[in-house]
């Protein structure tokens, strides 16, 4: 949430890695910035997408180091950046990222080694985001919240079938809970009868 407040008050990191075991935050941050920074007609130009299977960190950094062409920032994305070999190879742009580039390195599944100097350096230089997996007896709490903060109420037994029936994965769970949000209304309280009736979770 502090990320995406920055990103709101134009306040903007040179560097966002984006790490951890649970993609679901790593998936949120990357599409807000990447829906937010630069307005559409800015895009063409100025936003780039890169996949791991197609570049090495030599492309990545040629293509950071670009300027932005009719706007003030470029977008630079790199998708599962956790298969790139030699993404330590990176610390030299850490010594002096382009001011007008926002690079967002997508690094899932995988938590860095923090006595590594290239983790170090990340730790100083840019914003770093470690995403970390909720343990099963923290899903019915993120359920809730999730749905709090849409304005909807659930009641106790419901987010624990939910929970159970749905396991620890974030992206399927917040799915199931938008599908959740289209059929029940606001003022009506998600009960276990509804859970049961919508998503075929038997009490």
């Amino acid at each position: 949430q502090d990320i995406i407040s920055s990103i709101d008050n134009r306040k903007y990191h040179p560097i966002y890695f984006l790490s951890g075991e649970e993609p679901f935050y790593i998936d949120k941050i990357c599409d807000y910035i990447s829906d937010n920074v630069l307005k559409d007609q800015e895009k063409g130009f100025n936003q780039s997408i890169l996949y791991s299977k197609d570049i090495d960190v030599a492309q990545i950094i040629a293509e950071a180091k670009q300027f932005p062409f009719g706007s003030m920032y470029r977008v630079v994305i790199v998708k599962e950046a956790q298969n790139i070999r030699k993404i330590e190879d990176l610390a030299s742009y850490l010594e002096m990222p382009q001011s007008s580039t926002l690079l967002v390195i997508c690094y899932k599944y995988k938590k860095l080694d923090k006595r590594k100097n290239f983790t170090k350096e990340l730790i100083k230089k840019s914003l770093l985001f470690e995403s970390k997996k909720l343990y099963d007896n923290q899903i019915p709490d993120w359920i809730v919240t999730y749905l709090t903060k849409e304005g909807y109420n659930i009641e106790d037994k419901a987010s624990l079938m939910l929970a159970e029936f749905l396991g620890t994965n974030l992206s399927n769970i917040s799915n199931e809970l938008d599908k959740l949000m289209v059929i029940v209304k606001k003022e009506d309280k998600i009960t276990a009868d509804i859970i049961e009736k919508n998503i075929g979770i038997s009490k």
